[in-house]
């Protein structure tokens, strides 16, 4: 609400800093059209109840006052419950922006219950309030740095071995840098294995194929032999052919071998190697 009030430039109203004009004129008419305009403005983003209970009020000084004494003091139950969150808070399957942000937003609602104190001397010199703030800052790094998840143990060994400390946003930058690095390298190494999975894969495709391919010639050279295998002869008695084929019986073809001597020498060695194939040959007077 101040942040609004603020862009239209009208918080003097609110902190006192515009009084009500005494005498009648156009200066009060302008205040009480600016105290009307204000007083809507309130009680449009109030809550229905709340707004209720401050309709009745006849300056917008009247219900920030109200306001403020009924919900401006630091609650004890509220203070409990911020620090009970950010006791609980790990980073787990959120990222480092998202983690940040949840820490930054629980600090800022502390900052506004339980303030640090300020020091009101007139041009002191103990420089008090900035190391509170440095103090504050340096403990918050440090719990924001303990709930990280694992794998960032070295880049945290770094940040806390710096002297002096160096601020939250300078390590959430680095932390950042951290994360990118590491979530490329995991994909560098996803790419790899997929890679390495595609050519095994197409390695034993290929060695399957071959292994296909052999055993089909395989069979096919073996079902050749035994369907030569199974012809059988009954004139010659020899295999590989049939009596209708037997060039014996129907004699050789003319470019082909007439020599029956040397057709039963061939036949015979091939049955019979350890036979003199001429034993059956016979010898006439001519």
């Amino acid at each position: 609400m101040l942040i609004s009030l603020s862009a239209k430039n009208k918080t003097g109203f609110v902190d006192g800093s515009i009084t009500k004009p005494i005498t009648a004129g156009s200066t009060l008419r302008a205040w009480e059209r600016c105290n009307s305009m204000m007083i809507s403005w309130m009680l449009g983003v109030l809550d229905q109840n709340i707004a209720r209970s401050v309709l009745y009020f006849k300056t917008v000084r009247e219900i920030w006052l109200n306001l403020e004494e009924r919900y401006g003091t630091a609650s004890g139950t509220m203070l409990f419950s911020l620090q009970q969150s950010l006791f609980e808070i790990r980073q787990g399957s959120e990222n480092i922006s998202g983690y940040y942000t949840k820490m930054k937003m629980l600090w800022h609602q502390l900052d506004s219950l339980d303030p640090l104190p300020i020091c009101g001397c007139t041009n002191c010199t103990c420089e008090i309030n900035k190391k509170l703030v440095k103090s504050q800052e340096d403990r918050r790094l440090v719990e924001f740095l303990m709930k990280l998840n694992e794998g960032f143990e070295i880049i945290r060994g770094n940040i806390l071995l710096m002297s002096p400390l160096p601020s939250i946003s300078q390590a959430y930058r680095l932390l950042l840098q951290e994360e990118s690095h590491k979530r490329l390298y995991q994909n560098v190494n996803i790419s790899q294995a997929n890679s390495e999975d595609t050519m095994a894969f197409g390695s034993r495709r290929n060695f399957e194929d071959r292994f296909k391919s052999q055993n089909t010639q395989n069979r096919h050279n073996f079902g050749d032999t035994r369907r030569t295998n199974s012809f059988f002869c009954d004139h010659c008695k020899m295999t590989g052919h049939t009596m209708q084929r037997c060039y014996k019986l129907h004699g050789y073809p003319p470019n082909g071998r007439n020599d029956k001597r040397q057709a039963a020498v061939v036949q015979i060695s091939d049955e019979e190697p350890h036979k003199d194939p001429l034993d059956n040959v016979s010898f006439t007077a001519a």
